[in-house]
């Protein structure tokens, strides 16, 4: 993709210097002619009709008829994967966030890890409208369809986080949904997907045990799962490990105590149109249930 680009771009360039240079060459004549207070000879030129057909149908042509077999190379390479997948995960699109399940029952959301040099298969469903999952420094954008098995596979060459965002306007908060996949060191990735499979963790304290309580009895648990609970929603995001991501909103705003108490108490305020509704529950008890939720690594 990268290379048909720079084809594209270089080809671009010279037109652009072309163009540029048959207007300033007309300008300056016309600008001469005036100076001079000559009448501009508007006669046809005996040569212009073979320099149009030859200017604006046959060098085009040979540019589009060039760049189109070129592109065929690229989507063929783009067809197959370069070895046979050694991991298959699932990315839903939902408005608006990305849920990430793993073949051993972990399952996260917006952050998506995988295993550095290896061919990473994603099955690509949606749980509403059509979404575009758009990792740029390792895949070409893929549709989320309803109805439609659309698949794409990714290899990160080298260990690092790649930042990913919806490639289709999927409704108000489009924008706001970013994710980002890591690869890392098999060894790592291994440790990593097993304690992700892992249930939640019991709570420490008294105080993280009222908060456990609290969202269990609350509406928090109707769409959120925290395996291991009785909590077992499926409209929101599973938090599980929520503890061990970064941001939460699809990557809007950091994940802390205090911007988690806040989400939880009125996420309208940070994500408008969000399925989400306000709390019933008070700051107090909003605190709790924060500080439970931060405990689960």
């Amino acid at each position: 993709m990268a290379g048909l680009w720079w084809v594209l771009f270089w080809i671009s360039v010279v037109v652009v210097a072309v163009v540029t240079a048959f207007l300033v060459a007309a300008a300056r004549r016309r600008r001469a002619g005036l100076d001079r207070e000559e009448d501009i000879d508007t006669r046809p030129v005996p040569w212009g009709d073979r320099f149009v057909v030859l200017a604006g149908v046959v060098v085009p042509g040979g540019i589009l008829a060039g760049t189109f077999v070129v592109s065929l190379g690229v989507l063929d390479d783009l067809a197959d994967p370069p070895a046979e997948a050694a991991l298959e995960v699932e990315v839903v699109g939902h408005n608006w966030w990305w849920e990430v399940r793993y073949p051993n029952g972990a399952v996260t959301a917006n952050e998506i890890r995988i295993p550095v040099g290896e061919t990473v298969e994603l099955a690509l469903p949606t749980a509403d409208v059509i979404h575009s999952f758009w990792v740029p420094e390792l895949q070409v954008k893929k549709d989320h369809i309803p109805g439609s098995d659309n698949r794409l596979w990714v290899v990160a060459e080298r260990a690092g986080r790649f930042r990913g965002q919806c490639a289709e306007f999927c409704g108000l908060q489009h924008a706001h949904m970013e994710f980002q996949v890591e690869a890392l060191p098999r060894a790592e990735f291994e440790d990593w997907l097993e304690r992700e499979a892992e249930p939640a963790t019991e709570p420490a304290t008294g105080r993280t045990r009222e908060g456990s309580e609290l969202f269990a009895a609350s509406s928090c648990a109707g769409c959120h799962a925290i395996r291991g609970t009785s909590a077992d929603g499926d409209l929101g995001p599973d938090l599980t490990h929520l503890a061990s991501r970064e941001t939460i909103g699809a990557g809007l705003i950091p994940l802390t105590t205090g911007n988690l108490a806040d989400f939880i108490a009125n996420p309208q305020d940070d994500k408008p149109g969000v399925s989400m509704p306000p709390t019933e529950l008070t700051p107090r008890e909003v605190e709790a249930v924060a500080a439970y939720l931060m405990e689960l690594e």
